[in-house]
């Protein structure tokens, strides 16, 4: 099974220059552009949202603003966009857990992600960290790991909901590491560290961006990145595939989306700002200082990566037999 795998391209990729072409005839004017976050303000979809909002919105010359609109595992702000004039002035931050993740385990209802969004330009692509509190007797993920089997149903570990990558990935851990831990389903990322600082959740994985700070300041212990190589923002973090565990395929990925029936000229103006956006030295740092890695896609790679983890994740789930209730 192959849930991630796409090979990062340069920041100027040839499909962006393709892209570019097309859409001098079309412009968006002045009126603002709204960046809809399916989630609560503080999470990994939300920082991606705001990294590129305010440059993108000075490249369009306009003003992009992010609005937040949790709830429903996601389908209240994914509803919110395909409900809006497909005119480009509403577009959706996607999160991979949702568009790929939730998808996969029918959690959608009527919304088909490959159907329904047109795919414009990922943002960032980043393996997870893997957490504990501190009072867990544990180190990393080797000893986080021999603890959890000495303790099968004991352990408690967070998610966003089902089909969410913190739910699907600790399930492959689990699945990868012969251990069993309880799931407890939460509305949204703030909830979850929340209670992951209180000491009621023992386990959590999420993008690095919401759980840096908090590792910095020891109120969080990291246990590993789920990659084969360190990550090269936390390189004191040892990977999976150091602690016995190669192939993780983990990676937390973000992208601009459109809903279907915005002009392909539309679409192709802003994946081009948006690439323009994201060669920026300084939208790079920031994302880099937050844990987050930039790496635009053009939408075709998006399109296939986006198919290829949906058939990754369905797998996942009949062996862990997850379903969308």
């Amino acid at each position: 099974m192959a849930i991630d795998g796409i090979t990062r391209r340069p920041l100027l990729a040839a499909g962006f220059g393709v892209l570019a072409a097309p859409a001098v005839a079309q412009t968006l004017g002045s009126r603002p552009i709204t960046i809809i976050v399916p989630s609560p303000a503080g999470g990994g979809t939300d920082f991606s949202a705001r990294l590129i909002a305010e440059p993108l919105g000075r490249a369009l010359g306009t003003t992009v603003v992010v609005e937040n609109r949790p709830g429903g595992n996601d389908m209240v702000g994914l509803n919110a966009v395909l409900q809006a004039r497909p005119d480009g002035h509403t577009l959706l931050m996607g999160y991979c857990g949702t568009m790929a993740g939730r998808a996969a385990i029918g959690g959608l209802q009527q919304i088909d992600t490959l159907r329904d969004f047109i795919p414009i330009c990922q943002i960032t692509d980043t393996p997870q960290l893997f957490v504990t509190h501190p009072t867990v007797p544990v180190t990393n993920l080797q000893e986080f790991i021999a603890y959890a089997k000495q303790r099968p149903g004991e352990l408690v570990y967070a998610s966003a909901g089902n089909g969410s990558m913190h739910h699907l990935g600790a399930e492959l851990l689990k699945l990868r590491a012969g251990i069993d831990m309880l799931h407890v389903p939460y509305r949204g990322t703030g909830e979850t560290i929340a209670d992951l600082i209180a000491g009621r959740v023992q386990f959590y994985m999420n993008s690095p961006p919401p759980l840096v700070p908090l590792v910095r300041d020891g109120r969080l212990r990291p246990l590993s990145v789920s990659s084969n190589e360190r990550h090269p923002a936390l390189p004191d973090i040892p990977s999976a595939a150091e602690q016995g565990l190669p192939d993780m395929a983990l990676n937390v990925w973000f992208a601009l989306f459109a809903p279907r029936g915005v002009p392909a000229g539309i679409v192709s103006l802003v994946a081009a700002k948006t690439n323009e956006v994201l060669a920026d030295p300084a939208v790079r740092r920031r994302a880099f200082e937050a844990g987050a890695l930039v790496a635009p896609l053009p939408p075709e790679a998006i399109t296939e990566r986006l198919r290829r983890e949906i058939d990754g994740w369905r797998e996942v789930a009949r062996a862990a037999r997850i379903s969308a209730t």
